[in-house]
């Protein structure tokens, strides 16, 4: 069984843990770290694992030691990782989900050839839906790869990239749910235009949502083919369409994506 820690406590570190545990891919051998008591003997207690606020003591016994926390406390958890006894052999494995963070970065504070994976999650992982892609570091050796990928594996589906793609996924399904939600809450607040009441609009636009996704998963057929499918020629849904294509929702979801790519690189150089 793999020895995982996971340094970070919060909504992203707490969905992995319940993911791994849940999976059976971790048992209680699992470790998080947490600095906050109170959130450190809630972790302990709901999921029935060790706690505690040690990165150094954590790390040093973990095969994956995982790294959920903000950006701008990486260098921190870095800091304390330099303090740990860890492998010679580089059998242990840094997994960073941290937006942003090369992994150039983490290579260059720990010890000379240790293995660094870099992961860009998004939230759908909070409900076992996430989507991951995994770009592995100058040392990181294949087994490792895939070692990683069924960590990840446990919360949601997986694709491995290339870290200079890194801020193309950020733009893509990092910042993507929250797309998908402005979507969401704009035809929402259209059905309740057109005389719904909100609670129904929500129900309405939140299944059809689940519905088209499911659909699109398990038909086989390409998003193109399931469009052109429900548009009956000068029907309803052509008219809506046309619509949204005078209002250049193409060109502004481009824009969207080019945008927030721009903005994860802006942010890479900057943690460089």
């Amino acid at each position: 069984m793999t020895r995982i820690a996971v340094i970070g406590g919060g909504r992203i570190g707490e969905a992995l843990i319940a993911g791994l545990l849940e999976s059976g891919r971790a048992n209680k051998d699992l470790v998080v770290v947490e600095p906050v008591p109170m959130r450190a003997e809630l972790l302990a207690d709901r999921f029935g694992i060790r706690a505690t606020d040690d990165i150094a003591d954590a790390a040093k016994s973990a095969d994956l030691i995982v790294i959920a926390v903000k950006p701008n406390d990486v260098d921190g958890v870095l800091g304390e990782l330099a303090k740990a006894e860890l492998g010679d052999d580089h059998d242990q494995v840094l997994v960073s989900l941290a937006a942003g963070v090369p992994t150039a970065r983490m290579e260059a504070k720990l010890p000379a050839g240790f293995p660094v994976v870099r992961v860009m999650p998004n939230t759908p992982m909070l409900v076992g839906q996430g989507m991951s892609a995994v770009a592995p570091g100058r040392y990181a050796r294949k087994e490792q790869l895939a070692l990683v990928t069924e960590m990840l594996e446990s919360v949601g589906k997986v694709v491995t990239v290339s870290e200079t793609h890194m801020d193309a996924v950020t733009a893509v399904s990092g910042s993507g749910p929250a797309y998908f939600f402005l979507i969401v809450e704009a035809m929402i607040d259209a059905a309740v235009g057109l005389g719904l009441t909100r609670d129904v609009a929500t129900q309405l636009v939140t299944q059809t949502m689940l519905g088209s996704a499911a659909l699109l998963e398990e038909s086989g057929q390409s998003a193109v083919e399931l469009r052109v499918a429900v548009t009956s020629p000068a029907g309803t849904t052509a008219a809506g369409l046309r619509e949204l294509e005078r209002g250049a929702v193409r060109s502004a979801f481009h824009d969207a994506l080019e945008a927030a790519k721009s903005r994860s690189a802006e942010l890479g150089a900057t943690a460089d």
